[in-house]
């Protein structure tokens, strides 16, 4: 047996809208940016920014990090359905486009964060699930028992593997209701052999400025994660009100 976690981590995706219509949620004053050179880099720069009194304000990094290792596709998250590539599980892609930011799961006890921002520390018996024919699909779930089934197993969070000793969920293709197969367990997480290894999907940073972005992800400002290509986000950044 096991129990869905979904309370304080569920995130909701938005209703498809036009791509002229969208703009970034007044009630959101912090966003995180990544920025690629391309849709093909897996090497991107990420920056922490605040609304102060009507005006973004850089408030964290420039930071280098990396993502998929076949670069960027567009994400299932609150940005409006645009032409492009689309991403898929499996496909070595992290997603694009503007996601909700969830809470932290981790190796320690406690870390340095805000009081509202939920953190679990994850054992044997915390899982994810990415496979897409699961009915859990892209869920967190918590075993009543240690891991016996073969995807109990390949499903853990904790495998001992330092990279993922720290992690803060991104908002793609979230729960409720994750469309099978579109990407699952998307996170932000320390990064391998010292930023040399691009990533499956997600979005690494060294492990001193990731938990610098941990601690000031604040649950109150609406926090959100925008990734793009520098020429797309150039383009957009007038219309979707983006820092």
């Amino acid at each position: 047996m096991f129990r869905v976690i979904a309370a304080n981590f569920s995130l909701l995706l938005a209703f498809p809208i036009p791509a002229w219509a969208f703009e970034l949620p007044p009630s959101s004053s912090q966003v995180v940016v990544g920025i690629t050179q391309s849709w093909k880099s897996s090497h991107l720069t990420v920056y922490l920014y605040e609304n102060r009194k009507g005006r973004w304000a850089l408030a964290g990094g420039p930071w280098n990090g990396r993502c998929g290792k076949r670069g960027i596709a567009w994400g299932q998250g609150l940005h409006p359905r645009v032409k492009g590539p689309l991403k898929a599980e499996g496909d070595w892609c992290s997603p694009a486009g503007v996601f909700r930011i969830g809470g932290a799961w981790g190796y320690d006890i406690q870390i340095k964060k805000h009081a509202k921002l939920p953190y679990r520390k994850v054992t044997s018996r915390d899982l994810w699930v990415e496979d897409p024919k699961s009915k859990h699909y892209n869920h967190h779930l918590v075993l009543e028992h240690e891991p016996r089934a073969a995807w109990e197993k390949k499903a853990q969070m904790k495998q001992d593997d330092y990279p993922h000793s720290l992690k803060l969920f991104i908002g793609h293709n979230s729960p409720p209701k994750p469309i099978p197969g579109a990407g699952s367990s998307i996170f932000f997480h320390i990064w391998r052999s010292g930023g040399a290894k691009p990533t499956s999907g997600c979005t690494t940073l060294p492990e001193p400025n990731l938990r610098t972005l941990v601690a000031r992800i604040d649950p109150d400002k609406n926090p959100l994660y925008i990734l793009l290509p520098k020429p797309d986000y150039d383009r957009l950044r007038p219309t979707w009100k983006l820092p």
